[in-house]
C-alpha cells in the first residue's frame, strides 16, 4: 500500500479493535442464557477475528493476499452481525446491541469497498 494511506489503516486497524472490545463489553451486560453462553463465544471469536484479520492484511505479500484478508475481514464482521441479532438483551442493553449490529455493517461495508477497489 502506499505510505500516504497509513493514516487510514491505523484508524481501520484502532476502529475494529474498539469493535471487538465493545462486543466483549457488551457480552458482560447480557442475560446469563445458555444461548446466549454459546452465542457470546461465537460473538467474541468473530469480532477479534475482523481485526486480526486487518492487521495481517495490511502486512499481505502480494495483492492477492490482501484481497483475501480483506475479504475474510468482511466475512468476520458479517459473522459478527448475525452473532449480535441473535443474542437477547433486555431493554436497557438493547440499544448497545443494535449500535453494535450498525457497527459490524459499516466494517463489511468498508472492507467490501476495500475488495472492490483493490481487485
Amino acid at each position: 500500500m502506499p505510505q500516504d494511506e497509513n493514516p487510514k489503516r491505523y484508524d481501520l486497524e484502532d476502529r475494529t479493535f474498539a469493535f471487538a472490545q465493545a462486543c466483549r463489553a457488551f457480552v458482560k451486560i447480557i442475560p446469563k442464557t445458555v444461548g446466549n453462553a454459546e452465542d457470546a463465544r461465537q460473538l467474541i471469536r468473530a469480532s477479534g477475528s475482523v481485526g486480526a484479520n486487518y492487521i495481517e492484511a495490511n502486512e499481505a505479500l502480494s495483492k492477492k493476499d490482501f484481497v483475501l484478508r480483506i475479504k475474510i475481514c468482511r466475512k468476520e464482521a458479517k459473522e459478527s452481525r448475525y452473532w449480535l441479532r441473535l443474542l437477547e438483551a433486555i431493554n436497557y442493553v438493547e440499544v448497545k446491541r443494535i449500535m453494535l449490529v450498525q457497527e459490524a455493517q459499516e466494517l463489511m461495508n468498508i472492507f467490501g469497498a476495500i475488495v472492490r477497489k483493490t481487485e
